[in-house]
């Protein structure tokens, strides 16, 4: 069956030399780092779409905050900012997260598409939230974008990056 082999014994430290690795020492900061690198690993697309989210929420942000600097409309930059959001997600998801290089084009037109669906959606939900449920707005908000997040990116990985 095999050689019982302890600490003290010379063939331990040969078998520790070559292939033993003793995992009994392992600490509770091992373990915790085992469990991110496992669930990273599982979930590594949708926690990458949601790291790629808050860089476009930035942008989004960015780009509306320098065009109101710049004396432009603030509906008119809006509708410019949420635009280079859009095709910020597009161009970081394609590359970072999915690793898509082909049929660019019509792979953005879903996804534009799939994101403009996903504004009407978050509108709804708003309106239902706050209007006829009563929440305060930004709870509203709060539960639309998880909502639309987990929605979006799963339209998003089975039609536009889908290989």
């Amino acid at each position: 069956m095999g050689i019982y082999i302890n600490p003290g014994n010379e063939n331990f430290r040969k078998a520790r030399n070559e292939e033993y690795v003793d995992k009994s020492g392992l600490n509770t900061m091992d373990k915790l780092i085992q469990l991110i690198k496992t669930l990273y690993a599982k979930y590594r697309n949708f926690i990458l779409y949601c790291v790629i989210g808050v860089i476009n929420t930035g942008v989004d942000l960015g780009v509306f905050s320098l065009l109101c600097h710049w004396g432009v409309h603030y509906l008119v930059a809006n509708i410019v900012s949420y635009h280079c959001g859009i095709v910020c997600s597009f161009l970081l998801n394609r590359k970072v997260n999915f690793k898509v290089k082909d049929k660019v084009f019509r792979r953005f037109l879903s996804f534009y598409g799939i994101s403009l669906v996903a504004v009407a959606a978050s509108e709804g939900m708003l309106y239902l939230f706050v209007s006829v449920m009563g929440l305060h707005s930004i709870v509203a908000k709060l539960i639309s974008m998880v909502i639309i997040a987990i929605c979006q990116f799963l339209f998003v990985k089975r039609f536009t990056f889908r290989k």
